[in-house]
C-alpha cells in the first residue's frame, strides 16, 4: 500500500521543504493624488468656519469659499484661517447657486462639496478620493449604510428622506440609501454632464439623479451626520422637501420624453 512512498519522505519535517521565493512587486513608496477642489458654501458662518477650515486636509489643492451674501465677518474669518483659500462671492442666494459658482472656479482635478456648518466631518474625504481613484465617476456619503450614522436629523426629516430615497430608486433604479446629504465628490470633468442648474437645495438630488440618467458610476460611502455646531439651519423641511420631489418628478417627465432637463424653477 502506497509502496512508492518512502517512510523518509513521509515523515519528512516541515523545516525541510524550501520556502518558495519572494514575489517583489514594484510599488512605489507613495501615491500622488489628483489635485482636489473643497467648495465650501458659506451663508452666516463666521462661528463654524475655525472648526472646519483647519481640519481641512493639508493635501487639498484649494478651497473655494462661495459666499451668499453674510451679513457677519464669514469672508474675513476665512481668509484669516487660511491665507490660500480663494473666495467667490456670489449674489444670488441658495446652496444650488453658491455650488453652481464653485464649479466654476474649481481648477481641480476632483471637486467635493463641503457644508460650512461643522455637520460633515472633513477628514472623511479621502475616503471619497479613494474611491474615485478606484475607479468611481461620483461618490456620494450615506448615512445609512454601515460605519455611518446622524445625530442631525429629525425623524420627521429621515421618514421624508427615506421616501424620497426609495422614490428615486423606483424611477429611476440604482440602490441609494441616502438621498438628500450633500457630502459628495466626483471628477470636475463631469460637470457638464451633471449641468447643475438649480439654485436651492435641490441641487444635491438633481446631481444624484442626472448622474443616474447618464450612467456614471456611482459609489456610496459612510459619512457621519453631527449637529450644526453653531447657528441656524437654512434648510426648511417642507418647502425645500418639495422642491426635491419636484426636481425628481421633473427629470423623470423630461427623461421619458428624451430631452434633457433645462433649468429647474426657482421656488413657488
Amino acid at each position: 500500500m502506497n509502496a512508492g512512498l518512502s517512510s523518509a519522505s513521509v515523515l519528512a519535517p516541515v523545516s525541510a521543504v524550501s520556502p518558495p521565493d519572494p514575489i517583489k512587486f514594484g510599488l512605489r513608496q507613495s501615491l500622488a493624488l489628483p489635485r482636489v477642489s473643497f467648495i465650501v458654501p458659506t451663508l452666516n458662518e463666521a462661528e463654524n468656519l475655525p472648526w472646519l477650515l483647519p481640519r481641512i486636509p493639508s493635501w487639498a489643492h484649494e478651497i473655494i469659499i462661495v459666499d451668499g451674501r453674510s451679513t457677519d465677518d464669514t469672508v474675513a474669518v476665512a481668509r484669516r484661517l487660511r491665507g490660500d483659500v480663494k473666495v467667490v462671492m456670489e449674489p444670488r442666494r441658495g446652496k444650488g447657486a453658491a455650488l453652481q459658482a464653485g464649479f466654476r472656479a474649481a481648477t481641480g482635478d476632483i471637486i467635493v462639496m463641503l457644508d460650512a456648518d461643522g455637520s460633515m466631518v472633513p477628514e472623511e474625504a479621502i475616503v471619497f478620493v479613494s474611491a474615485l481613484m478606484a475607479g468611481a465617476d461620483l461618490v456620494k456619503g450615506s448615512r445609512f449604510i454601515q460605519g455611518a450614522g446622524t445625530d442631525d436629523m429629525s425623524l420627521f426629516r429621515m421618514v421624508g428622506n427615506r421616501g424620497l430615497t426609495l422614490f428615486v430608486r423606483l424611477l429611476y433604479g440604482g440602490w441609494f440609501s441616502d438621498l438628500c446629504y450633500g457630502y459628495i465628490a466626483f471628477w470636475t470633468r463631469h460637470v457638464s454632464t451633471l449641468n447643475c442648474d438649480c439654485d436651492g437645495f435641490e441641487i444635491e438630488t438633481l446631481i444624484n439623479v442626472r448622474a443616474l440618467k447618464n450612467h456614471l458610476n456611482i459609489v456610496e460611502v459612510p459619512s457621519f451626520e453631527a449637529p450644526r455646531i453653531s447657528g441656524v439651519s437654512h434648510l426648511r423641511a417642507i418647502p425645500d422637501g418639495w422642491r426635491v420631489l419636484k426636481t425628481i418628478l421633473r427629470e423623470w417627465v423630461y427623461q421619458q420624453h428624451g430631452r434633457g432637463a433645462t433649468a429647474c424653477d426657482d421656488g413657488g
